[in-house]
């Protein structure tokens, strides 16, 4: 990444091919477009609003607003996004990290931002490579989102919460990942795997471990591409575990592939 060069956004120009690149990240029918406006007044007051420029060409962005929330000053990072050419080359998790740079400057050391739980991708880079967890699970937040990205099968999210200093952030961004699943830590629904695409298997809670596991698919983009009604019924599977999970106490904090099509939440209590 020694090529790409992280700043704030800065000037009209700027502000236009950031609105440029969410609608081609979110699709023209996106209503939720940040203008230029409120992502200059974001700066202004202790938010972030920075792009990743390759020379003059912005290639990814990421904007968040901050406050207080229960007492404590906290980020909430509101949008990430990447160019096409320019994934798969850890950028997403760099603009999180100078997000995260500038944030601590500040004094604040709590970030917040939701993700869908079907994106195995993302869960994992929240999880296990930046040391956020979740426990909360948002039913369709985003109602009926104009966006093509979010076409389909609702707009469920997981709030990620991300003590940046805290020592489990620390232990992840340098390199450490959390600890494997252990046997002892059932899978809430077994997935059927002998097919083209996973199927969700029969919920079967189980309070009486320390640690639970929830399978997601490995790839829910290319699931939702072939098969829109198994992808929902996906959706209705990890919403079921996830929300029972939290109800016990359970605490997401990690996200590993499982190598047959599938990827597992790890969940443990005493958090």
């Amino acid at each position: 990444m020694s090529e790409i060069v992280i700043r704030p956004l800065e000037g009209e120009a700027e502000y236009a091919a950031c609105i440029a690149l969410q609608r081609r990240t979110w699709g023209d029918t996106f209503a939720e477009v940040v203008p230029g406006t409120i992502l200059m007044v974001a700066e202004e007051m202790g938010g972030v609003a920075s792009g990743a420029f390759d020379g003059s060409r912005l290639v990814g962005f990421v904007f968040g607003i901050s406050g207080v929330r229960d007492g404590r000053l906290a980020h909430w990072s509101d949008m990430l996004a990447v160019e096409p050419d320019y994934r798969g080359r850890g950028l997403g998790r760099t603009l999180k990290l100078h997000q995260r740079e500038r944030l601590l400057a500040l004094g604040i050391e709590r970030m917040l931002w939701t993700f869908d739980p079907l994106v195995a991708r993302n869960a994992h880079l929240n999880l296990s490579r930046l040391g956020a967890v979740a426990r909360t699970y948002k039913r369709d937040l985003y109602g009926q989102s104009g966006s093509p990205l979010h076409a389909g099968i609702g707009t469920d999210r997981l709030l990620a919460e991300w003590e940046m200093k805290g020592e489990r952030a620390e232990r992840r961004l340098g390199g450490a990942l959390p600890p494997g699943s252990s046997d002892d830590a059932p899978l809430l629904a077994v997935p059927d795997t002998s097919g083209a695409f996973p199927r969700p298997g029969p919920f079967s809670p189980d309070a009486s471990h320390t640690s639970v596991r929830v399978a997601v698919p490995a790839d829910i983009d290319a699931l939702k591409a072939a098969d829109t009604p198994l992808a929902r019924a996906w959706r209705r599977s990890v919403r079921e575990a996830l929300e029972w999970a939290f109800g016990e106490g359970y605490v997401a904090v990690g996200l590993e592939s499982a190598g047959d099509g599938t990827a597992a939440y790890t969940l443990t209590r005493g958090f």
